[in-house]
């Protein structure tokens, strides 16, 4: 069954979904441009890996009472006789609490990126990132991510960026698109300044260039086909709840025209 929305899939962003359909766009994305840029260049799979928080997994609970205990003054040793001012403990308590302690959980998160090396000195050209949740809510994942980001951006290295998650917060640039969904591409010899494709829930990802080196010519990663071919093989109708709103949810007049595409697709009543 092809993809029911004329561009992304909302209920994709779901955090349960969402790995899955990662590692199969950027192994897509791959594919798609590997034909492109041979024989002077490659497509390389890389992966990251973070260690993160469970989110609401943390809560430590630190018991009030301490260990209390006391120590006998030690009795006075050899033949000579000493005299010792002490005070005698009538009784000696110790008290022990015992509390079961939630600990923090973590996660170890995998994440794939491309890029398009040269394939005789094995230079990094491109780099490709499709952005995940930890890349965009607060934490090490995200801080991890902007490091690489701003190593990137000190280079030649070209850097295309994609972002089909409306959760969290968009990566820094200036003025930030208005838009669910954002798609950038920053060619490396034209150092800060970079182009931003902007869309919604209701149109086609747009197709993008993905530059290679100054004076080459880019090659073209269209979206749209891979994410309708990758919901098709991937059986994504039988997993997704199209009952239920999606994650993040959306707002009144988005949800309402995402109600009425999915009764039109028969994949919800129409009730």
């Amino acid at each position: 069954m092809p993809n029911p929305f004329p561009g992304m899939n909302p209920y994709l962003e779901r955090r349960d979904i969402w790995p899955d359909f990662h590692h199969r766009l950027i192994t897509a994305i791959a594919d798609a441009l590997s034909p492109q840029v041979e024989p002077r260049y490659y497509v390389a799979v890389e992966q990251r890996t973070y260690i993160l928080p469970v989110e609401d997994g943390e809560q430590i609970i630190r018991p009030d009472v301490a260990v209390v205990a006391t120590t006998p003054e030690p009795e006075p040793s050899g033949g000579v006789a000493v005299a010792v001012a002490t005070e005698t403990a009538v009784t000696t308590e110790t008290a022990v609490e015992i509390t079961t302690v939630t600990l923090p959980l973590y996660e170890r998160v995998r994440e794939s990126y491309l890029e398009i090396r040269d394939a005789e000195t094995h230079e990094v050209v491109t780099v490709i990132e499709v952005l995940s949740p930890s890349n965009k809510v607060p934490g090490q994942g995200r801080l991890e991510y902007e490091a690489k980001r701003r190593q990137v951006l000190m280079t030649l290295t070209s850097l295309v960026e994609i972002d089909l998650l409306r959760v969290g917060e968009p990566m820094p640039m200036k003025p930030v698109p208005k838009s669910y969904y954002r798609i950038l591409v920053r060619r490396g010899w034209e150092g800060n300044k970079g182009i931003v494709y902007a869309f919604g829930l209701r149109h086609p990802i747009p197709e993008i260039p993905v530059p290679l080196r100054q004076g080459e010519k880019e090659a073209k990663l269209n979206l749209n086909p891979l994410l309708s071919d990758i919901y098709d093989r991937a059986r994504y109708h039988l997993r997704l709840n199209y009952r239920q709103p999606p994650d993040p949810p959306l707002p009144p007049d988005d949800m309402a025209w995402v109600q009425k595409i999915l009764k039109e697709k028969r994949l919800v009543n129409s009730d």
